[in-house]
């Protein structure tokens, strides 16, 4: 019961843009013990139909701007082949840190980023 609880709350947020893999990843590590590769693995394979979905509905709504989004598809392919090349070569614990310090990082962003919008 808990995978499909934390697949529900993972494609929810990822639907929204928002990154379902910022659940999913330490949900899979610590509730379902899987190591930081395989979760991070995980993350990917969910992601292929929540992003499809969610692309769908944003073409419908007409909400891509596709100048915009070409450079970042140019470049982000081969960058993506390249991280997920180093995150097989290197160790559970410095992939797990490196993760945890980009999660620190995004959310430290985020509180600042409220706080604006808040004060504006």
């Amino acid at each position: 019961m808990l995978p499909l609880l934390i697949g529900f709350l993972s494609g929810i947020i990822g639907g929204m843009g928002v990154g379902g893999g910022m659940l999913l990843i330490p949900a899979a590590k610590i509730f379902m013990g899987l190591s930081q590769q395989s979760a991070q693995a995980l993350n990917l394979y969910c992601f292929i139909p929540s992003s499809v979905c969610a692309i769908f509905v944003h073409l419908k709504n007409k909400k891509i701007e596709f100048k915009k989004a070409l450079p970042v598809i140019i470049t982000g392919v081969p960058f993506s082949l390249l991280g997920a090349y180093i995150s097989t070569h290197i160790s559970q614990t410095l992939l797990s840190r490196l993760f945890g310090g980009f999660i620190l990082i995004f959310g430290i962003r985020e509180v600042i980023s409220g706080i604006k919008q808040k004060n504006s």
